[in-house]
């Protein structure tokens, strides 16, 4: 199914695009944190393995990730536009382009892991669970990208359903898998952690050909046209416009949580194993507001591609709105249920007291990245992804590094520090989100045909 999202009240588009979203992306944190599950039951060293490995697993997903939203843009602009053709183009392009950049991040990140996770501090038994987990990983990257690009022609569409469909798939074939393929039986050797992570790739695979299918089913993705899915100057260049600033940006997360995982890996082992399961729990708290953001980008994406300037002030506003009321909701659940929601994934005393010190401080830090996210989607959607680099790079690189540095290496804080740093970073950036978009979109707007600026509905 296709929504024409120009011409819907806004509050049921974003509905329309959001609640499916959220649902997936529930089920998709409910993935990892099946794997958290059965990595803790091997042994707290293969738990702060997988949390260590984050960050690199992370890589991954901020290619697809951001290689999708520029897509998403992409296609959504052309679209709203009824540019039916360069639509059905961009998809192709998208795919044969992702294709490539997966094949350089798998032979990059086999040669580099091992160097980064020496950084991290891994070394024996440690080092090599890393390396068991994530050269599986590095070998499937693939089908990761693969299925980032069809979900990407489908969100354009309006379509998050075909996702979420997927990603409930997913989460219930790894409660089988993960077992088993941990544990062994009915003929397979017990693997451990490769087998958690053979598990992630088997069922990218399957989803690959199902998200395949469906965008085929929507008349974006035609197989017989193979001279579309030849690298082509022009779709290429746009995509890269729109899909590294992106991809950096999601980048940038993960090394930021590089970053942080360097300083809380000099308080031991069960510090990096409380941060990798806190941020798991963050992550349940900010689900139902992650819908947001894909219906933000979607609906800006097809609005701005019809010329209409003022619909593209509501969404935003709408999306902020919306997110403020979710989030009192998970700000008292991420406060209060700390202790619980962290004891399900280890029985670890020490684990537990170290993981709520920081859910406890971040729970008040979860609205600003609503703000933040709904920004950045707003600006990515009328094709000026660059605020989400230099944003990205100053709130998980520049600041911690110095902030991190002073608070553990000068004022010798311990973990208490770095939580609060990552509090008042993360809150400034939102600020500063704030009254850039503000600048850049009245501006992008004004440019904009002034028989077409209209158009919001409320």
């Amino acid at each position: 199914m296709r929504y024409d999202l120009t011409t819907l009240p806004i509050s049921k588009a974003i509905a329309l695009v959001a609640v499916p979203a959220s649902i997936g992306f529930f089920f998709h944190t409910m993935y990892n944190v099946v794997d958290t599950f059965f990595a803790g039951h091997i042994s707290t060293v293969a738990m702060a393995a997988l949390s260590l490995a984050f960050p690199l697993f992370f890589a991954i997903t901020s290619l697809g990730n951001g290689l999708g939203t520029g897509a998403t843009a992409l296609i959504g602009h052309a679209l709203g536009a009824g540019d039916e053709k360069s639509a059905r183009l961009f998809t192709q392009q998208a795919l044969s382009f992702g294709a490539l950049a997966s094949l350089v991040l798998t032979v990059v990140g086999i040669a580099a892991s091992p160097m980064l996770f020496r950084i991290l501090g891994a070394e024996g038994q440690y080092l090599e669970l890393c390396l068991e987990y994530m050269n599986v990983i590095f070998a499937g990257s693939f089908f990761f990208i693969l299925i980032y690009m069809f979900n990407a022609s489908l969100n354009a569409q309006g379509n998050t359903k075909i996702n979420r469909n997927f990603l409930i798939f997913s989460f219930f074939a790894n409660c089988v898998l993960d077992p088993w393929f941990v544990r062994g039986g009915l003929g397979l050797p017990p693997m451990g952690v490769r087998g958690i992570a053979l598990a992630t790739v088997l069922i990218q695979v399957a989803g690959s050909v199902y998200m395949g299918f469906r965008t085929w089913q929507s008349g974006l993705l035609c197989v017989t046209c193979w001279q579309d899915f030849i690298p082509r100057r022009e779709p290429w260049a746009e995509i890269a416009r729109q899909g590294f600033p992106a991809s950096i940006n999601f980048f940038t997360i993960g090394l930021g949580i590089f970053v942080i995982t360097y300083f809380i890996s000099q308080f031991g082992e069960a510090a990096v194993a409380a941060y990798g399961i806190a941020t798991r729990v963050e992550q349940i708290a900010l689900l139902p507001t992650i819908g947001l953001n894909v219906a933000t980008l979607t609906i800006v994406a097809q609005s701005y591609g019809a010329g209409l300037g003022g619909r593209v002030f509501a969404v935003r506003a709408k999306a902020l709105k919306h997110g403020a009321v979710i989030m009192i909701f998970g700000t008292l659940l991420v406060f209060f249920g700390a202790r619980l929601l962290l004891s399900f994934f280890t029985k670890d005393a020490e684990v537990v007291a170290i993981g709520a010190e920081y859910l406890h401080i971040s729970a008040f830090a979860l609205y600003a990245y609503v703000i933040l996210f709904v920004n950045v989607a707003s600006l990515q959607g009328v094709k000026r992804p660059m605020f989400a680099v230099w944003i990205g790079l100053a709130r998980q690189i520049v600041f911690p590094v110095i902030v991190f540095s002073l608070l553990v290496h000068v004022l010798d804080v311990g973990t208490l520090g770095i939580w609060w740093g990552i509090f008042a970073i993360t809150w400034t950036a939102a600020v500063i989100s704030i009254f850039y978009a503000n600048h850049l979109l009245h501006k992008v707007i004004a440019s904009m045909p002034k028989k077409r600026a209209s158009g919001a509905k409320a």
